[in-house]
């Protein structure tokens, strides 16, 4: 059994910003990078975001594409790929959007939880423990057991830390809004934490485009860029 390639995908603000304060979410791709997200989705297997970001969002999670869904079709593929959460306190709402759209959906959760995520999600979802604590690695062997060759993980801040920091990343697609929110109650790209090789590390830069007034970046977190020649 192999773990997941994973691939974070993030859009963000020049500031560093994946939202502002305001009630309703901040647009910071173009349609153009819609589109590409979309084509993304449809090439994973799975797409997690975590609860924090469904309670925010209420986002239904789909391959909007119908010539994406009828591609996955043909290749024997679900038309959806599964969509997946996880949550430490177990405070899922029933009612959010990302229940009943789409195909497949598993929670991850500690042991102590699942009871709580069970009752409030009823048959809406696969309840899987991953033990004491919230274990992203263990979470990434089952969803390797359910056939998952790539996850794409959609935020937010949160569970994007925790992947870098843990070291579980593969791949980073971030894509650069030309704006700036100025806002330091705003959520970013990732919180504090301890990253593996610390600010030394530079990653490589694999690829770096334009899509509309969007630069898309793809880092490799896990490859280095090699030292600076002064």
């Amino acid at each position: 059994m192999q773990r997941p390639h994973v691939l974070l995908s993030c859009a963000m603000s020049v500031d560093g910003y994946i939202d502002d304060t305001a009630p309703d979410r901040l647009l910071l791709s173009n349609a153009a990078d819609f589109d590409r997200v979309d084509q993304v989705r449809a090439e994973s297997d799975a797409i997690l975001i975590g609860a924090t970001t469904m309670r925010r969002d209420n986002p239904r999670l789909l391959v909007n594409s119908e010539e994406r869904r009828a591609h996955r079709v043909a290749q024997g593929l679900p038309a959806y790929p599964l969509k997946v959460t996880i949550t430490g306190s177990g405070d899922l709402d029933a009612n959010l959007k990302f229940w009943h759209f789409g195909g497949g959906k598993v929670v991850y959760c500690p042991d102590s939880t699942m009871a709580k995520v069970q009752k409030n999600l009823g048959n809406l979802a696969d309840v899987v423990g991953t033990g004491p604590t919230l274990d992203l690695p263990a979470m990434l062997d089952d969803l390797g057991s359910r056939g998952v060759h790539r996850l794409m993980v959609e935020g937010g801040s949160t569970i994007h830390t925790q992947f870098l920091t843990e070291g579980l990343a593969d791949e980073i697609h971030l894509a650069i809004a030309p704006i700036f929110v100025g806002n330091s109650k705003a959520p970013r790209f990732v919180n504090d934490g301890m990253f593996p090789g610390g600010s030394a590390h530079r990653m490589k830069v694999a690829d770096v485009r334009n899509v509309g007034d969007v630069v898309l970046i793809r880092y490799l977190p896990k490859s280095s860029s090699g030292d600076l020649t002064s």
